[in-house]
């Protein structure tokens, strides 16, 4: 096998987004022969945090690796699940001691070795992860001669992201972002290979304000009262990147947003 073929799925947000999942992934897969498929599941429950059954679920429609950010604890029954499931991640620069890993190296069914790797932004986050960028060539270190490395960079800053991206530039197959659910039209293959998006979007009710209930998130911004944000329902879509890297050198030849909505 010359030439692999990964989708990488936008922030999947709460009961719309599983919806889109379940109703767009297996056409996707079938349709393009996709190799191996990434999605950040770290919004699946309820809008906030993932839960064993829902990462489960994800395994079952076609996701082979599930990524975080920075609700990964909100559920708390993951961590036990996180520290069974490699195929689970989080960041892997939040701090030394917390369940779970950050990165892996897994394969498709054809065996391609492919390492996926998990890091946080530290710019205008609510956590409080080490440097990125020495974590990251911390990993690449550790995995050794894999030529096939996808990353999912969950950062609020559109600078740090692009930083990263020409970081790891050469040394990665993708820099893929997430977190703000807003896809960016950016997407490109980097002078060394490497393909970068900002931020691949959210696979979810886009009838909202990044997922959540119109009103009340006006409310909040109108009164600067506090509010209880809830999950919207309406406008479901499926945002994602489809890239394909050549299986010998890592370098990606294409990526391609892709924004469809589900019916």
């Amino acid at each position: 096998m010359s030439s692999l073929k990964i989708l990488m799925i936008g922030d999947v947000m709460a009961k719309t987004g599983r919806y889109a999942v379940r109703k767009i992934l297996p056409g996707i897969i079938a349709n393009r022969e996709i190799d191996f498929v990434i999605a950040n599941g770290e919004n699946i429950a309820g809008g906030i945090g993932i839960t064993p059954e829902l990462a489960d679920d994800l395994f079952e429609h076609g996701v082979n690796v599930i990524t975080s950010g920075n609700h990964i604890w909100r559920q708390r029954e993951i961590r036990s699940y996180i520290e069974k499931t490699p195929a689970l991640l989080r960041p892997h620069n939040f701090m030394r001691g917390q369940p779970g890993l950050g990165f892996g190296i897994f394969e498709t069914v054809a065996g391609v070795k492919i390492g996926v790797i998990n890091l946080a932004g530290q710019v205008y986050m609510d956590v409080n992860p080490d440097n990125p960028f020495t974590a990251a060539d911390d990993i690449l270190k550790q995995m050794g001669k894999t030529s096939l490395v996808l990353v999912d960079f969950h950062a609020e800053a559109t600078s740090e992201k692009r930083a990263l991206g020409y970081y790891l530039n050469g040394r990665v197959t993708a820099v893929v972002g997430t977190h703000t659910h807003v896809q960016t039209a950016d997407e490109q293959i980097l002078d060394s290979g490497t393909a970068f998006i900002t931020d691949v979007g959210m696979t979810g009710p886009h009838d909202s304000i990044i997922g959540m209930q119109k009103e009340l998130v006006l409310g909040r911004f109108v009164t600067g009262m506090p509010e209880s944000f809830r999950p919207a329902k309406n406008g479901p879509r499926f945002q994602a990147v489809y890239i394909e890297a050549d299986a010998n050198s890592g370098k990606a030849t294409l990526i391609e947003r892709i924004n469809q909505k589900v019916e």
